[in-house]
């Protein structure tokens, strides 16, 4: 199944003016490399057309919409989001020594490790003094909750790369921990619009318990297309995640099994020596033969009945209800 998030669910227009305005507050040479990230421009600073899907943001501003809100009051809470995430992916690509991001150049490839990690770090700090300098109560409540999705993410961070020196990482290890590096801040985008203008509460627990189930859905499809996703459409190299031997929800579900083949990836993972293109393929053959591709895809597709439950009770307008729904099932089953 593949799903496309619809032009009018996205939030990018909206949210971009209030992304560069908050970028331009930034030094020159920091918000030349922020620019570049966000697909504004190319590498020698001139202008182009290529920014992400802008998930987070519209997530935000819908969670705004279901407490009734006017969608500009929700607009810096989007932005902030945003810059979240990106600071994240700077920092991911640099830890990664991942080279390709959006189908072009990471940045730090561009604009060396220290300049990346410097944006990153600059683009986080923005992201907190967006919602502070709104001054009201709503606000200062997202700061804090979006500080605590940031923590939460820096922790799964910290967990997935200690995980890399493990041969014993669990099937649960490994789902409390995209809970943490995935799932949290798409559970503050799901909510934080609601705790900005100041709406009920629990209509923000139910978003929030939504988007956790939809960034573990996410999270699956992410480490499902990390193995077989196909370059010209993730602008990533094939089989990429088992280039790194990364354990990914997949492969760990593949190894924790009772199977012969889970313990021939296992030797296979094992050898000191870099993978081949042969092995790489062996060991996406492996991983599929143990099991581990039809428990991540029936795990998505669990995820998102879960996600689907959340949304059931809580009290919001229908069609507030079906964007974030069809988010859902294209954070589940997206093909990119």
């Amino acid at each position: 199944m593949t799903l496309t998030l619809p032009p009018a669910e996205a939030a990018r227009e909206l949210v971009e003016p209030v992304l560069r305005e908050a970028v331009g507050r930034l030094d020159p040479h920091t918000a030349r490399v922020a620019r570049y990230h966000f697909g504004w421009t190319d590498d020698s600073g001139q202008p182009r057309a290529d920014g992400g899907k802008a998930l987070r943001p519209t997530l935000a501003v819908l969670s705004g919409r279901a407490a009734g809100a006017d969608v500009a009051r929700c607009l810096p809470a989007a932005a902030a989001v945003e810059l979240v995430h990106a600071f994240s992916l700077l920092h991911d690509d640099v830890m990664d020594d991942d080279p390709v991001r959006r189908h072009r150049p990471a940045a730090w490839t561009v604009f060396g490790r220290s300049a990346a990690i410097l944006c990153g770090n600059a683009l986080l700090t923005l992201a907190v003094d967006l919602l502070l300098e709104q001054g009201t109560p709503g606000y200062v409540a997202a700061a804090r909750a979006l500080n605590l999705a940031t923590l939460s993410l820096i922790a799964g961070q910290a967990q997935d790369l200690a995980f890399q020196d493990r041969d014993d990482v669990t099937r649960e290890e490994c789902l409390r921990m995209s809970r943490r590096k995935t799932a949290a801040l798409l559970a503050c985008a799901c909510s934080i619009g609601v705790t900005a203008v100041e709406g009920p509460a629990g209509l923000a627990a139910a978003l929030a318990a939504f988007g956790t189930e939809a960034g573990l859905a996410f999270q699956l499809a992410d480490d499902l297309l990390g193995i077989w996703g196909r370059t010209e459409v993730t602008g990533k190299p094939v089989l990429s995640d088992l280039r790194t031997r990364k354990k990914s929800l997949p492969v760990v579900a593949a190894l924790t099994g009772p199977t012969e083949a889970g313990r021939r990836l296992a030797d296979l993972l094992a050898r000191p020596e870099p993978l081949t293109e042969p092995d790489l393929h062996d060991a996406a053959r492996l991983i599929e033969q143990a099991g581990g591709r039809a428990w991540a895809e029936l795990e998505a597709e669990r995820r998102l009945d879960a996600a689907t439950r959340h949304l059931a009770d809580a009290d919001m307008p229908a069609d507030v209800r079906d964007s974030f729904l069809h988010i859902a099932r294209f954070l589940a089953f997206r093909d990119h």
